[in-house]
Order: C-alpha cells, then structure tokens, then sequence
C-alpha cells in the first residue's frame, strides 16, 4: 500500500469519527432540548401561577403601601416639628432655671451683705457703747473701792482686808 492510499484511509476514518461525534453532539443537543422545554413547561406549570399571584398582591397591596408611606411622611414631619418645639421648651426651662439661680445668689449676696452690715451697726451702736459703760462702771467702783478702802486702812485695816478686783469683772 502505498502512502496514499493509507492518507486517504485516514483522512476517511477521521472523517467518519467526525460524523459519530457530530451525531453524538445532536442527539445531545436534542435530549438537553427536550430536557429544557420539559423544564420550561414545568416552570410555567408551577411558577407562572405563583408569580401571577404575586403580582395581583402587588397590585392589591400598592394603595395601603402608598398609604402607610405617606403615613410614616406625616408622621415624620411631626415628631419633628415636636421635637424642635419639645427643644424650645425645654431651652426655655433652662433659661428660667438659670436667670432664678442668678436671682437667688444676688439675693443671698445682699443678704449676707446686710447681715454683715446690721453685725457691724449693732457692734458699734450696742457693743461699744456698753463696753464703754461698763469700763467706766468699773472704773467707778474701782475709785470707791480704793477711797473706801484707804479709810479702812486708816483705821487699822491692811492690804490683806481688800479684796482684789477679778480680771473677769473688768471686761464684759
């Protein structure tokens, strides 16, 4: 045999193994056809149903979401307009409570200040005056003692007849 006569042998061999692969491949493709129209079929058999009914949900639910979005809008724009109001009431309070704090450390202020001044008014109109008194009360009878207690002398008493004048009598 020559050379080719086998080439074309081969080439008629390669040839035919195309063709069963190609063969193959159709009957593949057919089966996998087949397969997926069976599938397709059963999803529109299953699923066609469920999605219709979803969509008639959505349909039948669209209004009430609208609704409870425009609630939940409503809503929303008044818990803030209530809050801000809520926030300027309680700045208000606030204010009130510290202008009142202000006002009650001035009016301690000033009554301190007062009750130092009336300590100050009574220590020189009451306090001094009768410290005076009292030194010169003191030294009155101190002056009589000592004129009483000279004559005593005199008529035979001594220094241990007098009695000493307290330190404690002397001051109030």
């Amino acid at each position: 045999m020559d050379k080719m006569s086998i080439f074309v042998s081969l080439t008629g061999l390669a040839v035919l193994l195309q063709a069963c692969v190609l063969l193959a491949m159709y009957l593949a493709v057919r089966k996998s056809g087949q397969r997926m129209e069976e599938l397709a079929n059963d999803v529109k058999t299953k699923l066609m149903p469920t999605v219709v009914q979803a969509q008639e949900m959505i349909t039948e639910l669209r209004p009430q979401v609208e609704t409870i979005v425009e609630n939940l809008a409503e809503t929303t724009t008044t818990l803030c307009s209530e809050v801000q109001r809520m926030d300027a009431a309680v700045n208000d309070t606030i204010d009130r409570a510290r202008l009142q704090v202000i006002r009650a450390d001035e009016l301690m202020s000033r009554t301190l200040d007062r009750v130092e001044q009336t300590s100050d008014m009574v220590h020189k109109t009451v306090v001094s005056p009768v410290r005076q008194i009292s030194a010169l009360v003191q030294g009155i009878s101190v002056g009589l003692e000592f004129l009483f207690g000279g004559r005593h002398r005199r008529n035979g008493g001594g220094r241990e007849d007098r009695r000493p004048v307290p330190q404690d009598e002397m001051f109030i």
